[in-house]
């Protein structure tokens, strides 16, 4: 374990005993005597927690703890208080602690605390790292991202934004094309009129031309009275064509007729009419292989491909990933009104790993349901959804029975797994599975003779 703590307590023998106990999980520790010298050694030291009594002369340990949250929000504070004296530690958990450990010290729940705390304190900083790295251009503050295909992008979008060119955006489902469009819009000279979007794939058929071009009253039987359409709608706007390739294949030529004369004809309609709106469309699929399967016209094909803007699933921006997840926690957490601060290693570490098939939006999907049924500040696994290894809702219909094993082998499993990630560290393993060494001593042990037996 690498990290820097500082330690905080007036008794000199209590920091010794601290600081050789804290040095033998490999932590660099540094020690003060009140909390006022606290402050000053962290303001000279970039330090990943602070472990503090609550009772010292001067500033208490509750003080201290406010002023570390306020002046170095990424560094997690512990406190030591005394034994029963829980409402000590309810009253340093709401100055933002986060946690807190009772005397007299039990050093195996104390490595285990700090050590779980400097993995947060590492996380949060790296986290705000990522964010300072991501560039927000002032036209695009909704896009996140520091990543290579994102900086690609971000290059991209301000010249597109310039542009009254058609622009297709390819990308799976759930990477935020849509989000795009609107940024490109915004920051465009039409930023002023609507932005119109119609999914294309989501409107019956012998509906969609009508949606598009309008009609005229009479045209059909529904037809009571004119209806001027999404193009006419868009004014001198944006005109959005969210999953243009599920475009039926007849309408496709009265769609690149539009868009190479710039005017619409209504349904039933004798004359056409201008249009003045900018077209940006969007697919999922592999338009080129569609246009050799006949599914999709060449020409308007190469017509709606004026400026093509690749939108890169997460699984390749992993750079990315830790940030948005923040961003959509906080997000979340300010809209339900919840104390929700952030996610434990544990956490994050999932979130790398996931494949991400449903790409941004599975991640909000995914940061939402973990703010809305969380019991603490800070994520842990235990928050994230059995799709990303959760433990997801006891008695739920999450699988199927015969998926289901007692208990005491979800734990010997679970043991066995964590030893066999951190290569057979015991001693670390027990501080992860939050035991003491003997406990996990005499697990492995039980199991050792279960399988001799």
């Amino acid at each position: 374990m690498n990290g820097h703590v500082l330690v905080v307590d007036d008794e000199p023998a209590m920091q010794e005993l601290v600081q050789a106990a804290l040095g033998e999980v490999g932590l660099e520790v540094l020690t003060a005597s009140s909390g006022e010298e606290a402050l000053r050694v962290a303001r000279e030291t970039p330090l990943d927690a602070v472990l503090t009594d609550v009772r010292m002369k001067g500033m208490s340990g509750i003080a201290l703890c406010s002023s570390v949250k306020e002046h170095f929000p990424s560094v997690p504070v512990v406190v030591m208080t005394g034994f029963g004296s829980m409402e000590t530690a309810v009253e340093a958990l709401r100055a933002g602690a986060y946690d807190f450990v009772t005397k007299p010290l039990d050093l195996d729940t104390l490595e285990r605390v700090v050590c779980r705390a400097v993995e947060h304190g590492q996380l949060t900083a790296e986290v705000q790292r990522l964010r300072r790295a991501a560039p927000r251009p002032a036209d695009f503050p909704e896009i996140l991202g520091s990543s290579g295909p994102m900086r690609t992008l971000l290059n991209l979008l301000p010249r597109a934004a310039r542009s009254r060119a058609p622009v297709l955006l390819r990308g799976e489902t759930g990477t935020g094309k849509e989000l795009i469009a609107s940024a490109l819009h915004r920051s465009g000279d039409q930023a002023s009129q609507p932005f119109v979007p119609v999914n294309c794939a989501a409107i019956a058929a012998q509906l969609l031309e009508s949606e598009l071009f309008g009609h005229r009253k009479g045209a059909f039987t529904d037809a009571k009275a004119d209806r001027g359409g999404l193009f006419l709608e868009a004014g001198s706007g944006t005109l959005f064509l969210d999953e243009i390739g599920e475009l039926p294949l007849d309408l496709q030529p009265k769609l690149l007729r539009v868009l190479q004369e710039r005017r619409v004809r209504p349904v039933g309609g004798d004359r056409e009419v201008p249009i003045h709106c900018r077209v940006v469309c969007a697919t999922h699929r592999d338009l080129q292989s569609d246009v050799s399967a006949g599914r999709f016209r060449e020409d308007l094909y190469y017509r709606i491909n004026v400026i093509a803007i690749e939108v890169p699933p997460l699984r390749e921006r992993v750079e990315d990933i830790l940030v948005l997840a923040q961003h959509f926690l906080e997000l979340a957490s300010a809209r339900d009104g919840v104390a929700v601060s952030g996610f434990d290693s544990g956490f994050a570490r999932a979130l790398l790993i996931h494949p991400w098939p449903g790409n941004v939006r599975e991640l909000q999907n995914c940061m939402e349901r973990a703010v809305a049924l969380a019991e603490r500040q800070i994520l842990g696994p235990e928050d994230l959804p059995p799709s990303l290894g959760g433990l997801g809702m006891v008695g739920g219909q999450d699988g199927p029975i015969g998926h289901l094993v007692p208990l005491a082998e979800i734990e010997r499993r679970h043991i066995l797994g964590v030893i066999d990630r951190i290569g057979g560290n015991r001693s670390r393993a027990a501080q992860i599975l939050g035991v003491d060494r003997k406990t996990l001593y005499r697990r492995l042990e039980q199991y050792a003779q279960d399988e001799g037996g």
